[in-house]
């Protein structure tokens, strides 16, 4: 058990709390008007609402998205703080992922391909967490056309990592527990790109709904890191970077440092959500050709 095992968790509560904040100050604010509302018009003639009360008659503007719920301070303040520190703990959470399954199964491509689109789903979630949609709308899409695909494609390449390198039933579970995350995400985002682009009011509500159902899933995809967290220690991130420093020395070396991989090709090693032993292939071809 180490101490990393809190950060997936503090991630997905931090997180999750967080954006549920900010859309009850901006509902509270009238900013934007609750969920729960389906009805709405091209404008508004009414008096304002009292404050502390959700609006009563709702316009396009109203829709509760992510993004517009973090528009308008203060909420947008608590909305950037968000998005810098999430994206924060999710490198962080990429990172020790990534020197975690080198030291259980060496280095393959999907490994990596899931490492940076981890990454490039945290510059999204910085340039939408500071570029609010109402201020600079093309930089708040750009940064959502990254964030939200990006963050798809990592969950489906851990998808794939947890089951090569899952040893014990319970390894396997958790491999089926992140499909179905996985499966729920790219449902959502699809029906949330679906339903945006069209003019129908109940159907933009209905895409705000699926985003929030998207973000939440993703979050939780995160926090289901602490399973294997727990077998984290000093020698987890130092197995990523020599790993890294000799791929590099074998671009520069040549067969010598080839043949020096492939001496290694199998390895014991723990389960990565317990303490079995097992041994696991190298994920390059050349391991596999030595069979």
């Amino acid at each position: 058990m180490t101490a990393w095992i809190v950060l997936p968790v503090s991630l997905s509560a931090f997180s999750i709390t967080g954006i549920w904040i900010v859309y009850a100050m901006a509902v509270m604010n009238h900013h934007v008007c609750p969920v729960e509302n389906w009805t709405y018009n091209v404008s508004c003639m009414e008096e304002l609402p009292r404050p502390g009360t959700p609006k009563t008659c709702c316009t396009p503007q109203d829709i509760p998205l992510i993004s517009k719920c973090g528009s308008y301070p203060p909420e947008s303040c608590l909305f950037s703080l968000i998005g810098n520190v999430g994206a924060f703990m999710v490198v962080m959470v990429c990172l020790l992922r990534y020197a975690q399954v080198i030291e259980h199964s060496q280095r393959c491509w999907v490994n990596t391909s899931a490492l940076v689109s981890g990454c490039t789903n945290a510059v999204g979630l910085v340039m939408v967490g500071n570029f609010q949609v109402d201020h600079a709308k093309s930089l708040h899409y750009v940064g959502a056309g990254v964030a939200f695909p990006a963050g798809l494609l990592f969950v489906c390449l851990q998808c794939v990592l947890t089951y090569r390198v899952a040893v014990t039933a319970l390894d396997y579970w958790m491999a089926h527990f992140r499909v179905a995350l996985a499966l729920g995400a790219m449902v959502s985002l699809v029906l949330s790109g679906i339903f945006f682009i069209h003019e129908s009011f109940v159907l933009q509500h209905a895409a705000a709904i699926c985003e929030w159902v998207f973000t939440v899933d993703i979050l939780v995809f995160y926090g289901t890191f602490t399973y294997e967290f727990g077998t984290v220690t000093s020698e987890t991130m130092m197995a990523g970077l020599q790993q890294s420093l000799h791929h590099g020395s074998g671009v520069m070396m040549g067969t010598r440092a080839r043949g020096s991989t492939l001496s290694g090709a199998t390895k014991g090693l723990k389960s990565p959500g317990g303490s079995s032993t097992s041994t696991h292939l190298n994920c390059t071809p050349e391991s596999t050709a030595m069979l």
